[in-house]
């Protein structure tokens, strides 16, 4: 079992023990209430019954939970797994390539790097000797990467005939790493073969070494957080461990630069450690750092190619722009395109020299056909200041190129319109909350806007708020009984209090509602309910008989009441629900949106399951004497508020309960989602799996170094609270 195993079944057993200490609570409470009020007559002699039921009840559901949570646990401890067949690993990989295939495609097309051509970059291997392994080691004869001008096909050719394939992609900031890096990605997915591994890009800034030492257990975690179609029962027993175990993987790990100086060291280490003859890599690093890297270390990336970028002459970057132009270009173009060709705009050179300018110059003054006479007017100053004009322009110029769809919903143009100043405020916030995390400054998840904020006031005013009107409802519904609505508000107060504290940390689930190849599982459910639902008549019975009512009827009523509310309770709530649930999102939830519906569904799952508990409770409570208003809305508060709290996955809920906060303080819309979704149309935003980056870390530095100008610039004013 791997130590992520394990640390799951942890915080199982210790969602599993809190629902059993607030069980019991809640079993106590009732049953001293139900003491305090027997021999009354009238009412609250009724009440003495209904919450001898609940007291039993809750103690039944709380003890059976724990007992069966334990023995599950014993059995999948020593269960053997079932290794996944060669016909699943190679579904697998062929779902996973589709998978791939499909996000990359998308994000090719949003970021315009083939058209009308991919930009004309040229790579060669580097001829620092200190950065690369020996030559022999890397391929047989001569490396292939010679810096001529050739196409997508000839650098995967070139990658395939490397000794143990692979590649080390270097380069300074903009010069197209990462765009290299999906067409790569793109090209090797193409033309695979079905004895290949499959391709996956992923961000070097999610490995933490410390919970993943081996690169392995990062690369199956990441899939199956990433791809969790790589789930679905009809793969197999998990297979994306078994994908990556037995070599089927080529990880194309993105942006070794975005990690600290010592964890990029400890993480070429890892990689070196972790590789076999015959496993694959693409890495993308800066060369100063990966040489850094690689001096600290004292040893390069076993058998790995390292190749380098030409930088773009002015006038292979004039001919890129030219071909971009419109048939009717700004009369202002042909002197820039002019000026940039003899020479004469050197700042402008040497910003087009890298395919991030280009896009920039692009975006920002061919695609909003504007006046593009100010590239000609940094002659003066410098390539920096000239990059930082391109940014500010960036999201105004995409926000007015990029109007909402009128129609049906297109992949490239928002769903809602938003002004730059809207745009620009909202993505600092984002800048701001990546900032705050040091292990991984590129990976937004919604999920996080929660983890990120503080709860603990929060949650004590929704346990105050919903304790007063469960009270209050109960206290009219009973007449004006004091003692009923007192007890009610301060137990659903305590129960929304303790078990909200693990919301905000919680990944999202999934509603996995597939029956095929999980009957068996559903039958022992059902069994489970059947004897907590045995053992709650049999302690019903005994309720019955101590109450003094020695007549079979009322102790079999007893019996059948209790019976019912806990077998049916404990099968619905906690079973049924469990069975339901799992972790990350359904297997076509492959985006940050759908990893938010999926969510979303499954608590709209708990809730109704909850209700229909509630319901029944209700009814029974009916039966013995109770109002009938008292009984059904009670039943139904109680369902709900159970039905909220119990699964392990409350993140659609965190995220609800924490967005009107953020909009209050202006820092996110309340569509915060619509909003994060319509910045990856814009193309400022790009998904990797479930999380959100930017596009481009230069946009996401310009905006950081933005926001801490304003506040030197304003030293007496207290910084935003995060």
């Amino acid at each position: 079992m791997t130590a992520r195993y394990w640390r799951q079944q942890n915080r199982l057993a210790k969602t599993s023990l809190g629902v059993f200490l607030l069980c019991g609570a809640v079993a106590l409470v009732a049953y001293l209430v139900a003491s305090s009020l027997k021999g009354q007559p009238g009412p609250l002699g009724q009440v003495m019954g209904v919450t001898q039921i609940l007291a039993f009840a809750s103690g039944v559901v709380a003890l059976c939970l724990q007992v069966m949570q334990l023995v599950s646990s014993w059995r999948r401890s020593r269960a053997p797994l079932p290794a996944p067949t060669s016909a699943q690993t190679s579904t697998a990989k062929d779902v996973l390539a589709g998978l791939v295939a499909q996000q990359w495609r998308d994000e090719t097309a949003l970021r315009s790097l083939c058209d009308p051509a991919p930009m004309p970059l040229a790579w060669r291997s580097t001829e620092r000797r200190e950065l690369a392994d020996r030559s022999e080691i890397i391929a047989e004869g001569t490396v292939a990467f010679s810096g001529l001008d050739v196409h997508i096909e000839d650098m995967v050719r070139n990658f395939r005939a490397l000794r143990c394939r692979r590649l080390v992609i270097l380069g300074g900031p903009g010069t197209g790493k990462t765009t290299l890096a999906v067409q790569l990605v793109l090209e090797l997915l193409r033309t695979r073969e079905p004895d290949e591994p499959v391709p996956v890009l992923l961000s070097a800034a999610r490995w933490d070494d410390r919970a993943h030492p081996r690169l392995q257990d990062w690369l199956a975690a990441s899939l199956a957080m990433d791809y969790p179609a790589m789930r679905a029962a009809e793969l197999g027993t998990d297979i994306p461990e078994t994908l990556v175990a037995r070599g089927e993987i080529l990880p194309v790990i993105d942006g070794l630069d975005e990690l600290p100086d010592h964890a990029r060291a400890d993480l070429l280490s890892a990689l070196n450690r972790s590789m076999c003859g015959n496993d694959q890599l693409i890495l993308t690093c800066r060369t100063e750092q990966f040489a850094e890297s690689v001096d600290e270390l004292g040893d390069v990336l076993t058998a790995a190619a390292v190749i380098e970028p030409q930088p773009m002459g002015p006038g292979v970057a004039a001919d890129y722009l030219q071909a971009c132009l419109p048939p009717v270009p700004h009369p202002a173009w042909p002197a820039v395109i002019e000026a940039l060709r003899m020479g004469a705009a050197p700042v402008l050179a040497e910003v087009t020299s890298t395919s991030l300018g280009l896009w920039l110059v692009r975006a920002t003054y061919i695609a909003p056909r504007v006046n593009p006479s100010p590239l000609l007017q940094y002659v003066h100053g410098s390539a920096a200041e000239l990059q930082d004009h391109l940014c500010d322009q960036l999201i105004p110029a995409l926000v007015s190129t990029r109007p909402p769809a009128d129609g049906p919903v297109q992949p490239f143009r928002p769903r809602h319109a938003w002004t730059p100043e809207q745009v620009g405020r909202w993505l600092t916030y984002v800048c701001r909350q990546l900032a705050v995390n040091e292990d991984d400054t590129r990976d937004m998840a919604w999920w996080h806007l929660a983890g990120r904020m503080p709860n603990r006031t929060m949650r004590l005013w929704c346990g105050v708020g919903i304790g007063v009107v469960t009270g209050l409802v109960l206290f009219l519904l009973t007449d004006g009984m004091v003692l009923v609505g007192v007890v009610a508000g301060l137990l659903a107060a305590l129960v929304v209090i303790v078990m909200t504290g693990s919301w905000f940390t919680e990944a999202p689930g999934h509603a996995e509602l597939q029956w095929r190849g999980r009957l068996a599982e559903l039958a022992r459910v059902l069994m489970a309910g059947l004897v907590v639902g045995l053992v709650g008549a049999i302690l019903g019975w005994l309720v019955g008989w101590s109450l003094g009512n020695h007549m079979a009827e009322a102790a079999w009523r007893a019996a059948r009441n209790i019976g019912l509310l806990t077998g049916i309770g404990f099968l619905i709530v906690f079973s049924l629900i469990r069975w339901v649930e799992h972790p990350t999102v359904t297997a076509t939830a492959r985006s940050p949106r759908s990893t938010w519906r999926a969510d979303r569904t499954l608590t709209v799952i708990r809730m109704v399951s909850g209700l229909v508990v509630g319901l029944m409770a209700g009814f029974i409570a009916r039966e013995a004497q109770l109002p009938t208003t008292v009984a059904i809305v009670g039943g139904l508060l109680l369902g709900l508020l159970f039905g909220l709290v119990v699964g392990r996955h409350h993140a659609w809920l965190a995220y609800n309960l924490t967005v009107p906060r953020l909009a209050a303080k202006g820092s996110l819309p309340m569509r915060a989602m619509d909003f994060l979704d319509d910045a990856h149309r814009l193309g400022l935003l790009r998904t990797e799996g479930p999380y959100y980056q930017f596009r481009h870390i230069e946009l996401q530095q310009h905006l950081t170094r933005e926001l801490q100008e304003k506040r030197t610039a304003k030293p007496s004013e207290p910084a935003p609270h995060l």
